[in-house]
């Protein structure tokens, strides 16, 4: 089985993964997606006006006071984005949708409310290709209520295990317990993971987080503009300037970057000693990785501990163009909200 989220590559260092293969693929197997999404009547507002959808429902808040519904509906299609989104992590290593059967949405949707995803393997088809086998899955999205408002029956290509193209050589997974990609409910389903508890990191390991995030212009000029930068060289073509990529903008992409690994911290206490060596151009691509310096408990919060954790970000040149440390305070194993909020 494939079910470790890490690849060992010597001398305490380890990459991420995501994905299951087509050989653990098995029908019956549930997987519950962790993390869930909130979806705004904002988010529901821009996606109708960004796809000119005519249908007002969406976002005319005095026409849709006087249906049924008494508020906007969220867009059906974004709805069906922020599933398929959600469902990425165990099924990363897919390489083709083939097509969806079936969209039923059984309850509505409304603005500021909490998604949730599962997916189920109804039938493998093992096939001809090398290099995928074909997986029905059956995707149920939820509300923070648990009610379920879609299902969707859908075929994928999956990957054969040492097909996708990431597995390039022979790099052993890292099983280990604190690694596995999924634990399992009463029930018998799988829970993605969120991260590392406290327990599961160590002074002198390091983590390159996967896969790497490449910005564009138009990303930098849209969180300027949202954080109203009135610098006009992060807003278009300005002389005299080469383009790059706004400051603020590259230290939040990689930060989130780290959180694949680092995703059950309780607070980011701060950064310190903040490098950025060169200006990161549009179409660059950034590779980040953390070593965690030091772990302490906390005095104070027995339900948590203190790690210290130096992050670098390069391009693919090995130019270095970010790099910072951060302390960050996080859970312990069985502590924290996850059972609670269903993780």
């Amino acid at each position: 089985m494939s079910r470790y989220g890490y690849l060992n590559l010597g001398a305490g260092r380890y990459r991420e993964r995501f994905g299951l293969s087509f050989e653990d693929a098995m029908p019956g197997l549930r997987i519950r997606h962790r993390p869930g999404l909130d979806v705004s009547q904002r988010d529901n507002q821009l996606d109708s006006v960004h796809l000119i959808n005519n249908a007002h429902l969406h976002y005319d808040s005095h026409y849709a006071a006087q249906t049924e519904w008494g508020k906007p509906l969220s867009v059906s299609t974004m709805t069906l984005q922020r599933f398929f989104g959600m469902i990425s992590r165990s099924w990363y290593r897919r390489r083709a949708l083939l097509g969806i059967s079936s969209i039923a949405l059984t309850s509505p949707v409304l603005g500021d409310d909490t998604l949730y995803a599962e997916s189920e393997v109804t039938a493998v088809e093992d096939g001809d290709d090398p290099d995928v086998g074909i997986v029905a899955l059956t995707i149920t999205g939820r509300n923070r209520a648990g009610a379920a408002v879609a299902k969707i029956d859908c075929r994928i290509e999956l990957y054969r295990a040492g097909r996708h193209p990431e597995d390039v050589g022979d790099i052993p997974l890292a099983d280990q317990d604190r690694f596995l990609l999924h634990h399992s409910d009463e029930s018998g389903a799988l829970i993605e993971q969120t991260g590392l508890f406290f327990e599961d990191l160590a002074a002198g390991e390091t983590f390159e987080h996967w896969p790497p995030r490449t910005l564009t212009a138009a990303e930098s000029r849209h969180h300027a503009l949202e954080s109203l930068e009135i610098n006009p060289r992060w807003h278009g073509e300005h002389a005299g300037f080469e383009p790059s990529i706004w400051e603020p903008l590259v230290i939040g992409a990689v930060t989130g970057l780290t959180t694949r690994t680092f995703g059950r911290v309780v607070a980011n206490l701060g950064w310190t000693d903040v490098k950025l060596p060169r200006a990161v151009r549009p179409g660059e691509r950034l590779s980040v990785e953390s070593t965690v310096i030091e772990t302490r408990a906390s005095g104070s919060r027995p339900t948590q501990g203190l790690a210290m954790v130096e992050t670098r970000a390069q391009v693919e040149t090995g130019e270095l163009v970010c790099s910072y440390t951060r302390a960050l305070l996080v859970y312990r194993r069985g502590e924290g909200p996850y059972q609670a909020a269903g993780y």
